[in-house]
């Protein structure tokens, strides 16, 4: 995995993708590309749109993802099989099947939810997710006693 700028829910759409043509060892050096692959036959870049929201299933485990670089390749074994390169909200990159993923809406709760739990949930300036920490709360520190007395009291 290479580390690069991740992404939020405010900033999905802006991520940077690879298309145009099959991804040079150069490419990805530069981190323009996720990956670039060799011995294989017909390399061809796949026609969609990106960034495209994915749930990537990796073993036992489900992670928030945008594709940012899709091709496919024939081997000599296998036929022509499709490599997608993911972009994680952490900045981290993979390279999966698309087997391996679910192509889902950017509306979609769960997607939200694990992109939340990766931290790419907050919006843009809020970086700790501590929303509420910019409230102005009362000082109730050293007034009528401990909290729990007067929770007895409102009984």
């Amino acid at each position: 995995m290479t580390a690069r700028p991740g992404f939020t829910t405010a900033n999905w759409r802006s991520a940077p993708v690879f298309d145009g043509h099959c991804a040079t060892p150069t490419d990805v050096e530069g981190a323009a590309a996720v990956f670039a692959l060799a011995d294989t036959l017909n390399g061809r870049p796949l026609q969609m749109a990106k960034p495209v929201p994915v749930i990537w299933y990796a073993e036992d485990e489900e992670f928030a993802a945008l594709v940012v670089q899709a091709e496919a390749h024939e081997t000599e074994d296998d036929g022509v099989l499709e490599f997608l390169g993911l972009l994680l909200p952490g900045g981290e990159t993979a390279v999966v099947f698309a087997d391996d993923l679910e192509f889902v809406e950017p509306s979609d709760p769960v997607w939200l939810a694990l992109l939340e739990a990766d931290g790419g949930g907050e919006e843009e300036g809020q970086e700790d997710g501590a929303e509420w920490a910019g409230l102005d709360l009362p000082d109730d520190e050293g007034k009528d006693g401990d909290w729990r007395e007067r929770e007895k009291d409102l009984r």
